[in-house]
């Protein structure tokens, strides 16, 4: 009777173990991480994978031989703010809360717009499909008087923000003091102690790697401070000592040789960690390369290749950027794309591939079969609507900006009133060669490109025509 029950014992010991297999044999693999690393005003020719000669770039020229390189990728809009909100929210420029660095609340008042609460971000889009979320870096999404607005409270498990204050008063800021989660820590940036301010930001992003769940998938989103004009000192200034270069170009190069650095850092991390071979990774830039900073100039590098414009242009100089993406076993090694997409298409993507559900308002379109190989759904259109910031500005033409791409056919317009211009990228890459006049059919499809918008009271239609600058009154009064 003994040996029966144990041999009882035995076969219900077997099929909890069988079950058990089965259990785990049938469990789902975790879901892909997804790093999303941006820079900030990189220019579509300051990679070497890109044409740049002078700048060093072998992590990024690297990762684009490991993967797929994008030829026609363009960022959401032409400036930080704008470009940012439709990464986050993939909603087009014309749609979206945000359209410029500043919107126009009338009595000359031009301030920071946040997005709205009923946003979504693909923040808050991967949280609700199990994924652990972290920011650090530049937010520029938010109104400086309320944490709400903050990437902590926009979907961000974690997130370490730089922060400004307001040009009407309010909370004060030292842009240095990084704030974690809000306002509920923070930390300081000395710049004697870290090669440039990418490397301390890279450090903050590693503590939080270590205290991962490892069970769960993690989306990291790396908003770079490199080559934005802005950081006037970095720590290491060793780089490029031996090139005859203006100082002023000596740390552009240097910031994004360094920028490069900590993107090697960052892959190397999550080598260590076991999580590389599982992780998407998508580099990209806010816009165009810029002429700011103490005496630099985009043509020294040629930072746009032959790309018409910069930062704030609507022509090719100002949105199209940069695009890279590695996935080990997913995306095929070498491999280019001459699928034309934007920044909006983003958040779709890492919807498909996280299996989370895309809410509703965003109008990109998923790439994923792109960078899988597959055949890739195009947009019909896609439209670019931008507000110049009239703080500093006198702005005659209202300071409104618009640029629509249809296939190889690209219309410009800047002012509302404006005639249109028209250009074929396939025969004139550099925007030269204005034909509007020969394919009036293609300039009509173009204004219907620009009417398919949504109507916003801070950024109206046409902009904001004023003959002085509002800052300047500003401080009269203050007298």
């Amino acid at each position: 009777m003994k040996n029966l029950h144990f041999i009882y014992l035995i076969i219900i010991t077997c099929l909890l173990l069988a079950c058990n297999t089965k259990e785990k044999s049938d469990s789902k693999p975790k879901q892909p991480n997804i790093l999303l690393l941006l820079a900030d005003d990189m220019g579509y020719g300051e990679l070497g994978c890109y044409g740049q000669e002078k700048i060093q770039t072998p992590v990024l020229d690297g990762l684009a031989k490991q993967g797929m390189l994008f030829t026609d990728f363009y960022a959401g809009n032409a400036v930080c703010s704008p470009s940012r909100a439709v990464l986050m929210t993939g909603k087009s420029s014309s749609f979206n809360t945000i359209r410029g660095n500043s919107g126009y609340f009338g009595d000359d008042r031009w301030m920071r717009v946040a997005l709205k609460k009923d946003d979504t971000t693909v923040a808050e889009m991967l949280r609700e499909a199990g994924y652990q979320t972290g920011f650090v870096g530049k937010w520029h999404l938010g109104d400086p008087n309320d944490v709400s607005t903050w990437a902590h409270n926009r979907g961000f498990d974690y997130a370490v923000q730089e922060q400004w204050g307001s040009r009407f008063g309010g909370l004060e800021f030292d842009e240095r003091m990084h704030r974690i989660n809000g306002m509920q820590d923070s930390i300081f940036y000395d710049v004697n102690e870290w090669e440039c301010l990418d490397d301390f930001r890279t450090n903050l992003a590693f503590n939080w790697l270590d205290e991962l769940k490892t069970e769960k998938p993690f989306f990291l989103f790396m908003s770079y401070r490199a080559p934005h004009g802005h950081e006037y000192t970095i720590g290491n200034n060793s780089l490029y000592q031996d090139k005859n270069w203006p100082e002023a170009e000596r740390l552009h190069a240097s910031k994004i040789t360094l920028l490069d650095k900590q993107i090697g850092r960052m892959l190397a991390k999550l080598e260590e960690m076991g999580e590389l071979d599982n992780t998407l990774i998508v580099f990209t830039s806010d816009n165009g390369a810029h002429k700011e900073g103490k005496g630099h100039s985009p043509n020294f590098f040629k930072s746009n290749g032959q790309l018409k414009g910069i930062k704030r242009d609507m022509y090719e100089g100002g949105i199209r950027v940069p695009m890279i993406a590695f996935w080990k076993g997913q995306i095929q090694a070498e491999s280019q794309s001459q699928h034309i997409g934007s920044a909006q298409d983003l958040m779709s993507t890492f919807a498909e591939v996280a299996g989370a559900k895309m809410p509703k308002g965003g109008n990109g379109v998923s790439i994923l079969s792109a960078l899988t190989g597959k055949e890739q759904t195009e947009h019909e259109f896609l439209n670019w609507e931008f507000q110049l910031d009239g703080w500093f500005r006198t702005m005659p033409k209202g300071g409104f900006r618009q640029s629509a791409r249809i296939g190889n056919w690209k219309g410009v317009r800047y002012g509302i009133d404006s005639k249109i211009e028209l250009y074929n990228l396939d025969t004139d890459i550099i925007e030269k060669n204005n034909i509007a006049g020969e394919h009036p059919e293609i300039v009509e499809l173009m204004q219907k490109a620009f009417k398919n918008r949504s109507e916003n009271e801070v950024f109206p239609e046409g902009g904001v025509i004023q003959d002085y600058k509002p800052s300047d009154r500003y401080k009269k009064e203050q007298q």
